[in-house]
C-alpha cells in the first residue's frame, strides 16, 4: 500500500476517532476536589509554508497551593507527569488508542501493535528549581511522513514556576504541551485541510482536556520509574 493510501485510511479512521474523543472527554472530566485552578488556556498551531512542518503549542496557567507545588517539584513527579499524559490519552479515546512501552521507545498504538500511529524515542528529562521538561523525539509512525522521522520532530511537556511572590498561599505554574517540527503524513499525502479537520483538531481537543485535568493534581505513577530514587 502506498504512503498516500495509508494516509487516506488513517485520515478516515481519525474522522471516526474525533467523535469518540468528544464522547471520551465527557467520561474523562476531572472529578473530586480540584487542588489547582486554571486561569488561562491558549492554543497556537502553525505550519511552515515552505516545508510543511507543524508547530502546535497548548498552554495553561494554573494557580496552585505553594505546599502542593513544592511536594510535586521532584524528578519522580516529572516522570509521573509524563505518564499522566499517556494515561489521559488512553482514557479519552476509550481504549482505542494505547501506549506501548519499551526500554528505548514509547509507541502510540491504534488497537494493536501493527498500527503504530507514532513511535517516540525514550523520554529526555530536565529539571531545575524553576523549570521542568520531558521530551519525546519522534522516531516514526503512520501519522508522520518520512521526512519528519528519526528524531527530527518532538513532543514535549514543559512546566515553569513563576518567580513572583505567591499570593494567599498560591503560586503560578505555567504548563505547555508542544509538538514541534512535525511533518504530518495526512497533510502531505492527502491535504492540509483534512489534517486540520482531523488529526490537528483531535490533538488540540485532547491536550486541552489533559491540561484541565491537571487541576486535581492526580498524577499517575510512572510505569518505568527511572527517576523514582532521585
Amino acid at each position: 500500500m502506498t504512503g498516500a493510501w495509508v494516509a487516506v485510511g488513517v485520515g478516515a479512521a481519525l474522522l471516526g476517532a474525533l467523535a469518540l474523543v468528544l464522547l471520551g472527554l465527557r467520561r474523562a472530566r476531572p472529578r473530586g476536589r480540584q487542588r489547582a485552578q486554571i486561569v488561562s488556556l491558549e492554543d497556537s498551531t502553525t505550519a511552515d509554508g515552505d516545508t510543511g512542518a507543524v508547530r502546535s503549542v497548548q498552554k495553561a496557567d494554573l494557580l496552585i497551593d505553594v505546599d502542593a507545588l513544592a511536594e510535586l517539584w521532584t524528578p519522580a513527579h516529572l516522570e509521573d507527569l509524563a505518564r499522566t499524559y499517556w494515561r489521559f490519552l488512553e482514557r479519552v479515546t476509550l481504549g482505542l488508542i494505547r501506549v506501548a512501552y519499551s526500554d528505548e521507545s514509547r509507541s502510540v498504538v491504534l488497537l494493536t501493535q501493527p498500527f503504530r500511529l507514532l513511535t517516540f524515542q525514550a523520554p529526555e528529562y530536565e529539571l531545575d528549581p524553576l523549570r521542568g521538561l520531558v521530551r519525546w523525539r519522534i522516531e516514526r509512525g503512520l501519522l508522520v511522513s518520512r521526512v519528519g522521522r528519526h528524531g527530527r520532530g518532538y513532543l514535549q511537556i514543559e512546566v515553569r514556576r513563576d518567580e513572583r511572590e505567591p499570593q494567599a498561599g498560591r503560586a503560578h505554574l505555567h504548563v505547555e504541551v508542544e509538538v514541534a517540527n512535525f511533518y504530518p503524513s495526512i497533510a502531505l499525502g492527502v491535504s492540509r485541510r483534512v489534517y486540520n479537520e482531523t488529526q490537528s483538531r483531535i490533538h488540540v481537543i485532547i491536550t486541552y482536556g489533559f491540561l484541565r485535568s491537571l487541576t486535581r493534581l492526580d498524577l499517575a505513577q510512572s510505569r518505568v520509574g527511572r527517576l523514582r530514587d532521585q
